[in-house]
């Protein structure tokens, strides 16, 4: 295949059957490799539907600045789409994250504003109140360029592009032999579409969100370290509502996010490892199993919806 541009090389990742790692585990665990997306990341799957969504709605007209908020990934996606289909793009980050993201997305085209963190935040732990002065800093932007906001935690592309494509791909390449999907949150976009789909083809499979520790709001406990390392999430709140009572209870951490959790009953809040319920796939493969000493660090928790 010869690809137009490099935005039909968006989508259709591998899956890889991690048979060494998870060595002495009744069961099979696949991973999607998003990494292998040109941009680097599953964001370029949203950033594509956003803007080919926003030019059939006539939301984005011909050579219209773009504008959004990033923590590097979406932005570089942004990037990426905007450069080939010549809108200038604006990408809005915390100066607290990573230098190499920028870096990135200057070099495919885009104007990159850095936003000075707030009181008491460290380079490298971008908190919720930093994001936070990032969306003021992004809405300004946008409102004085006459910008389009490609928001990706409001508009309906995000999840759409991963349960349409994602999801969908996780399905076909598995032939179907799903039966317990786990993904970290940042906006819950992944997480929202994906389970969405796997669920309208069994109920039945148990779908999983990670957050960093000390920041375990959908497990129900409470905010107490904004100090974690992992870029592009764990921008819980400190006050969210319970997640008890009838589903789908919304995803808290942000007052504008949309996405919900799907859940098969109420309450599914609970660890992966405390779940009686968690399933394995029966191995498939012939790859040969190889221990190894390197296992995940205990840093998070899994809450199950």
């Amino acid at each position: 295949m010869v690809c137009a541009s490099v935005l039909q090389a968006i989508g259709g990742t591998p899956l890889v059957d991690l048979c060494r790692v998870s060595a002495g585990i009744d069961g099979r665990v696949l991973a999607k490799l998003e990494y292998l997306n040109p941009g680097g990341s599953k964001k370029d799957r949203i950033a594509l539907r956003i803007i080919e969504e926003a030019e059939r709605s006539g939301a984005l007209r011909p050579g219209q600045t773009v504008v959004e908020l990033t923590s590097g990934n979406t932005g570089t996606g942004l990037a990426m789409v905007c450069a080939v289909k010549g809108y200038p793009f604006v990408a809005v980050m915390s100066s607290g994250n990573s230098t190499e993201r920028s870096v990135m997305m200057r070099a495919m085209g885009a104007e990159v504003i850095l936003v000075g963190q707030g009181d008491g935040s460290r380079p490298g732990h971008v908190t919720g109140d930093d994001l936070a002065l990032v969306e003021t800093v992004a809405a300004s932007i946008a409102t004085e360029r006459s910008a389009f906001r490609a928001d990706q935690f409001t508009l309906s592309g995000n999840p759409a592009a991963h349960g349409e494509g994602t999801g969908a791909e996780l399905w076909s390449q598995s032939d179907g032999q799903v039966d317990l999907f786990c993904e970290f949150v940042g906006t819950g976009g992944t997480f929202a579409g994906v389970a969405a789909f796997l669920k309208a083809q069994r109920p039945s499979i148990s779908c999983y969100v990670v957050e960093p520790k000390g920041a375990e709001i959908l497990a129900g406990q409470p905010f107490s370290d904004p100090s974690h390392r992992i870029q592009g999430g764990g921008y819980a709140m400190s006050t969210v509502p319970q997640l008890s009572g009838s589903s789908p209870a919304t995803l808290p951490w942000t007052t504008t996010m949309p996405w919900t959790l799907l859940a098969d009953s109420p309450d599914r809040r609970g660890s992966l490892r405390a779940s009686p319920e968690v399933r394995f796939l029966p191995p498939r493969s012939n790859c040969s199993a190889v221990r190894t000493s390197a296992r995940p660090p205990s840093s998070c928790s899994l809450t199950r919806a």
